[in-house]
């Protein structure tokens, strides 16, 4: 009896061993994104609400990104889509408002306010524009 025991005691052991090493061997989960972005914007919070798109990008003064991505977005800035910059210090409240913790990000949205892309970094103009099309 007793070695039947021990037996079975060593069995659950080596499966219990066994499992944790094939846990560790499996490949970890897709990346996740670091920052939230929004989905939903009350147009009325930006310029030109009325316009058919918006591409707001959020900044900061101390962001050294920014200052580049800034002229890209200007750049957009047509009779369909309004474009602005909103720097950290001067917008405080929409950057909290809408849970913005990393700088540069460019959020695209539509007329009504859905977001339809959001990038968070340096950002091709060809990635916003292909959004916009």
């Amino acid at each position: 009896m007793i070695s039947r025991a021990l037996l079975a005691g060593a069995i659950l052991l080596g499966a219990i061993a066994l499992g944790a090493v094939i846990r560790r061997r499996q490949p970890a989960g897709p990346p996740r994104d670091s920052y939230p972005t929004p989905r939903q914007i009350r147009r009325d919070d930006f310029v030109r609400p009325d316009a058919p798109w918006l591409v707001v990008l959020f900044s900061s003064e101390t962001c050294a990104s920014c200052v580049a991505l800034a002229e890209q977005v200007a750049g957009l800035d047509s009779e369909a889509v309004a474009t602005c910059e909103l720097a950290y210090e001067q917008h405080r409240a929409l950057h909290e408002r809408y849970d913005i913790s990393a700088v540069p990000m460019v959020v695209i949205a539509d007329a009504e306010g859905i977001v339809r892309a959001a990038f968070v970094g340096p950002t091709e103009t060809s990635e916003m524009t292909a959004v916009l099309a």
